[in-house]
């Protein structure tokens, strides 16, 4: 992993840009999830509604905690058994979280990456970071830094090439409330 590959990159990412990057099964879409103005355009290259929600990833628990309502030992144990790993989860979101990333929604949708290069690259950025697919909704999902180009052209301010991590299906979306599987990984 070239560690100056992954300074300009976050450097990309805290000055607002838009980059496209290799998670478990997919190409991810992401930014700074603090910048509105960042998020706005991802969600308008996307075409997706602000309705929705959007998914952060961190490389740790940590990172996520202050988009978080604080947790119980077993929410966080039961949360400790699946991470990192293809498991997003859908968590009581602070009333402080923006609606541009909860969407309609009472939760935020998080997970802590098995990924290598994606959680290198939330650590180098030093936070999480918006992780939906890179493709214009209603499109297949990029596997490839080639599909990304090909569906996204020149909209991105930066690409980080690597392998995604083989999954088959994007990750499973799990509520923490109910247990309910939202999406099937």
């Amino acid at each position: 992993m070239n560690r100056l590959r992954l300074q300009i990159a976050a450097r990309i990412v805290r000055v607002g840009g838009l980059i496209a990057y290799p998670t478990e099964a997919v190409y991810g879409l992401g930014c700074d999830p603090r910048n509105e103005r960042a998020v706005t355009r991802l969600l308008t290259l996307k075409r997706r509604s602000i309705s929705k929600g959007l998914i952060l990833i961190a490389a740790d628990f940590v990172q996520l905690e202050p988009f978080l309502q604080p947790l119980d030992p077993q929410d966080r144990v039961r949360l400790e058994a699946t991470w990192p790993g293809p498991q997003t989860w859908l968590i009581p979101a602070r009333t402080t979280v923006p609606r541009w990333l909860r969407g309609r929604h009472d939760t935020l949708a998080v997970r802590v990456t098995a990924h290598p290069l994606a959680a290198a690259l939330c650590r180098t950025c030093g936070h999480p970071l918006v992780s939906t697919s890179a493709n214009r909704s209603g499109r297949p999902p990029a596997r490839t830094a080639l599909a990304v180009r090909r569906q996204l052209g020149d909209s991105l301010d930066d690409l980080l090439p690597g392998p995604t991590g083989g999954a088959v299906k994007p990750t499973a979306i799990r509520d923490l409330r109910t247990g309910q599987v939202v999406r099937k990984g």
